[in-house]
Parts: structure tokens; C-alpha cells; sequence
């Protein structure tokens, strides 16, 4: 490759990487101002809703039905996002979300990220799919404590076990070696590989979206 070849590819990188970063941001403001058609087109079009529908027609009504009750509002709070470039056309990435909900009895805190895959069509890049981690879901005034498992706990539903953790082989490893920080410090990941490093190679966790992701 000569050095113009060289700058051509880091150039669609950067701006890969740039309106790569939009899409949550533009996520965030559509779910929360109920603009659905705007979420639907954030998404390929072929884009997965649940086992027997697709397409952007399928999202928009998937998330018109269940961002009703017993939700009045929401605001989500994009934080760090980190990006893997797999291909000119392919990347992974994690976005954190620290979001406040809003019903007709309480208000709502939840803390979660967002496991990524991203897809460029004709030069437009768009979520491929969306994996929530949830960790935790409660009363604003009655966070969770502890290392209590079911930390989802939504007003009026069962308590149950988020997958913040599950995504990452790590949690469990630093809970099951004392010894883990006398090992060697391992090599850094190769550039644009850092998630797909960091996470061993694991699937993606299969997890059961939240009305309000």
C-alpha cells in the first residue's frame, strides 16, 4: 500500500469512526423523544426485531408498543463509547447508559451498556443490532446493594439478574483468583481489537430487552 492509499484508508477511518459515535447520541435523543421512525432508520433495514419480524416497519411498532406504560418519560445519558473497526464495512462497539425513567409513582434509575454492531450500506453507517447489558433498575430513593444477583427491579414485575457482567470474562476471573494481580500484565490489544480482546471472544450474551432500551 503507498502512503495515498495509506491516507485514503485512515481518512475513511476517522470519518467511519466519527459517524460511528452519532448513532447513540441519535438513539438516546429518538427513544426519548418518541420519534420511532427516527430510531427505525438508525437500523439496516433488514435489522432483526424479534424471531418471526424484521425491517424498520417491525422496529417502529416494537417500540411504539412498549414505551407506553407504565413509562411517562425517559433520558438517557450516552457516556464512553469504545469502537472496533472489524473491516471497511463492519464494526463492534460498547456504550454505557446511565438512564432516569419516569412513571406515574416513581421515578426510575437504571445503569447499563450497550453491546454494538454496526454495518455501512452505500456509505451510510447504521446499528446491525443493539445488545442491552442491564445491571441494575430501581427506585431512584432504594438503589441496590450488595452482591445481591437480582438488581433489575422494576416497579410492579419479579426481580431478576441483569447481564452487565456476563459479556466480560474478567468479572468472574478477578472473583475467582486472589492471586490475579501477581500474573504477568498481558499484551496490549492490537489496534481496533480492544473489545474483541478484552472480551476472549465470548458470543454476545442473549438477553431479553427492557422496556425502556
Amino acid at each position: 500500500m503507498n502512503e495515498l492509499e495509506d491516507l485514503k484508508r485512515r481518512i475513511d477511518q476517522l470519518e467511519s469512526l466519527e459517524q460511528i459515535r452519532q448513532l447513540p447520541a441519535k438513539y438516546a435523543l429518538s427513544v426519548d423523544m418518541r420519534n420511532f421512525d427516527a430510531v427505525a432508520n438508525l437500523f439496516v433495514e433488514d435489522v432483526t426485531v424479534s424471531r418471526s419480524k424484521r425491517g424498520r416497519q417491525a422496529m417502529k411498532e416494537w417500540y411504539s408498543s412498549v414505551l407506553r406504560e407504565p413509562l411517562i418519560g425517559t433520558a438517557h445519558g450516552v457516556a464512553g463509547h469504545i469502537i472496533d473497526l472489524e473491516g471497511p464495512d463492519l464494526a463492534t462497539g460498547l456504550v454505557y447508559s446511565r438512564n432516569d425513567l419516569e412513571t406515574s409513582t416513581t421515578w426510575m434509575i437504571e445503569m447499563m451498556a450497550y453491546l454494538d454492531r454496526y454495518e455501512r450500506r452505500e456509505g451510510v453507517w447504521y446499528f446491525q443490532r443493539r445488545t442491552p447489558l442491564f445491571w441494575y433498575q430501581c427506585d431512584i430513593s432504594n438503589p441496590p446493594l450488595g452482591g445481591g444477583e437480582n438488581k433489575l427491579r422494576w416497579e410492579g414485575q419479579e426481580w431478576t439478574a441483569g447481564s452487565f457482567h456476563d459479556a466480560f470474562p474478567t468479572w468472574a476471573e478477578f472473583w475467582d483468583n486472589a492471586d490475579l494481580g501477581t500474573e504477568p500484565v498481558k499484551p496490549p490489544a492490537p489496534l481496533h481489537r480492544f473489545l474483541e480482546t478484552f472480551r476472549g471472544g465470548t458470543a454476545p450474551p442473549k438477553v431479553k430487552a427492557a422496556p425502556n432500551a
